[in-house]
């Protein structure tokens, strides 16, 4: 069954910049590993949570979350707090300088990835073009 995540590509947050991230594909954030650990807690042991980039939404890409058993040869693993987010060699510079976090808005509760690659991305906040 699909995971069913609200993503919303957003810009860096002031508290992401200036870090030294700039290099890592991905950071995560306490918050969203919190909640990634909750998500896995009702998985098979070792699942872990993938991170990817793919075609298509109306702005041209966008991501993919999955829960996934399996590390390829060429995934890029983060860990954080104790759980593993992976990425795959064909997504990580796309996600290059990007955050994973989990955010409480009004609306509800949602993971969003932060890129600054993104140069925009669509009204609903789902895909973005680079």
């Amino acid at each position: 069954m699909p995971l069913k995540f609200a993503v919303q590509n957003a810009v860096p947050s002031p508290a992401a910049a200036g870090q030294g991230e700039a290099s890592a594909p991905l950071a995560v954030t306490a918050r969203a590993a919190s909640q990634i650990a909750a998500i896995l807690k009702g998985e098979p042991a070792g699942s872990m949570l993938r991170v990817a980039v793919e075609g298509g939404g109306c702005s041209g890409f966008q991501y993919r979350f999955a829960i996934d058993a399996n590390r390829a040869v060429d995934d890029l693993a983060i860990e954080k707090d104790g759980v593993t987010v992976l990425v795959d060699s064909i997504s990580a510079p796309m996600l290059s300088g990007s955050e994973l976090d989990f955010v409480t808005e009004l609306i509800g509760q949602s993971f969003q990835i932060r890129n600054p690659n993104a140069t925009s991305s669509c009204g609903c906040g789902t895909s973005f073009s680079l």
